[in-house]
């Protein structure tokens, strides 16, 4: 069953741990492709020194800032995208980067095999055809650890045990 806004609308403090294990979808010339979601990451809010929404609302940040529910895609280190779902509640900056999926261990590797381009940054994750996720009821438990990749941050957020792993 693909997500619905409702719970996008969620926190993405509640939402990383729940996304462990969801299917990442993506629809390529019409051939459905599945990966189970593998490792997730939270960035929350302008407070959090690693997030883009630390400097406010700018034009690469503004996407942060909507409703839950849609994609952030951006162009990471001008050489791999990164996809992020954006969570929460209008006007809170927060979303969760999708780091892993199955048999692809990096969020640049899971971007260039599903073909995920700034082409699908913005769009309704709960009402797309071409990019979507979904809970097929599958259980499983996951670890957390800090996040990757973030050595600008303060101490506190680099820190933070926001990233989430799968276990099994």
């Amino acid at each position: 069953m693909k997500l619905d806004l409702d719970f996008y609308s969620q926190s993405a403090l509640e939402i990383a741990p729940l996304l462990i294990g969801k299917l990442l979808v993506r629809n390529i010339d019409n051939q459905i492709i599945k990966y189970r979601i593998t490792e997730t990451e939270i960035y929350y809010g302008e407070e959090d020194t690693a997030c883009h929404a630390r400097f406010g609302k700018t034009n690469r940040s503004k996407l942060l800032y909507e409703q839950g529910g849609i994609s952030y895609v951006y162009l990471c280190y001008g050489i791999h995208y990164l996809f992020n779902v954006v969570t929460g509640p209008k006007n809170h900056p927060e979303a969760v980067l999708i780091r892993a999926i199955e048999g692809y261990n990096g969020p640049g590797k899971l971007t260039k095999a599903l073909h995920i381009t700034k082409d699908l940054n913005g769009i309704d994750l709960s009402t797309s055809d071409e990019l979507w996720i979904e809970d097929d009821d599958y259980k499983t438990s996951y670890t957390t650890d800090k996040r990757v990749g973030i050595d600008y941050a303060t101490e506190e957020y680099k820190n933070i045990k926001w990233r989430y792993i799968i276990k099994d």
